[in-house]
């Protein structure tokens, strides 16, 4: 398995826990499914669809929030809304209160609450307590800072901190492609984006396109900065790097013909790719953070 977006944070400070240990923090909130009565159920899940919370490979955690949302369309509510209101209105000769709509609203979402679907998505979380990375494979900040919160509640004195670095990536970014140079062990591929500076915020975008140096250096000229960068580390992952410092679109590439092979079965194919995994992914983000300067003065979560 691999990630395909990290939003990355620092456990800043030892955090000595066993998995097992871990495990019993999670289980304070433990995910069950949505009551019929609930629009959201969220809590921890088995990684590996057994009784563990926390799937353990050489000191690396893998661990799993279950979101749970029904699927109860606003346009939906209104519309039998709408329908009662209208038979009110017939039964006692007068259309309904704001109050009264207030509450006959209210009554039909709890009616139509357990006739509505499910729908339930996993996001992966990676604790590194050796190199001290927690890391998430979501797309968003707001995505992120959901597991953030839960892991809060759950879990005694987690040091956890947000990453950031001396230089911030878009200077940076926009350093490289003026440069036409990327950093130490890494290469820029063919996707960027620019954007101005400026309220128009105007924007360029190179998709799978060759980035010409004298037209990037007008760009910038002209007051754009880089705000996503495609590039790919070592020739061994390629990913994009974002201003935010969030990665994605990930992409492993002649690492994966290390995992052909190895391990019987599925379940020693699962921690063999994983440990891979933890381990070009732990190196490639220092290396970043390198690049980026080091790391600077911590901001807590």
């Amino acid at each position: 398995m691999w990630f395909k977006n990290l939003q990355i944070f620092r456990l800043n400070g030892a955090w000595d826990i066993q998995a097992e240990e871990l495990h019993q923090q999670l289980a304070r909130i433990a995910f069950s499914d949505c009551a019929s009565s609930e629009m959201q159920s969220q809590g921890w899940i088995s990684p590996r669809g057994n009784d563990l919370l926390v799937h353990s490979v050489n000191r690396q955690f893998l661990i799993s929030l279950a979101t749970e949302k029904k699927l109860l369309p606003s346009s939906v509510i209104n519309q039998v809304t709408k329908a009662r209101a209208a038979e009110l209105e017939e039964q006692q000769g007068f259309a309904p209160g704001r109050k009264a709509m207030k509450d006959l609203k209210e009554r039909v979402t709890e009616e139509l609450l357990p006739r509505a679907f499910a729908v339930r998505r996993q996001t992966f979380v990676w604790i590194d307590p050796v190199n001290r990375w927690l890391v998430i494979d979501a797309s968003s900040p707001s995505k992120a800072d959901e597991v953030i919160k839960l892991l809060l509640k759950c879990c005694d004195k987690l040091p956890l901190e947000a990453l950031r670095t001396k230089s911030s990536p878009q200077a940076a970014m926009t350093g490289w492609l003026a440069g036409n140079e990327a950093p130490k062990g890494f290469t820029i591929d063919q996707d960027t984006e620019l954007k101005s500076a400026n309220e128009d915020k105007s924007t360029v975008r190179y998709v799978r396109h060759t980035l010409e140096p004298d037209d990037i250096q007008k760009h910038i000229a002209a007051g754009k900065l880089c705000t996503k960068l495609a590039l790919t580390w070592n020739d061994r992952i390629s990913f994009v790097l974002t201003d935010n410092l969030t990665i994605k679109r990930i992409k492993p590439l002649d690492v994966m013909d290390e995992a052909k092979d190895k391990g019987v079965n599925e379940e020693e194919r699962f921690d063999t790719d994983f440990a891979l995994m933890t381990g070009e992914l732990a190196t490639m983000i220092d290396d970043l953070v390198f690049a980026l300067d080091g790391e600077a003065q911590p901001a807590s979560v």
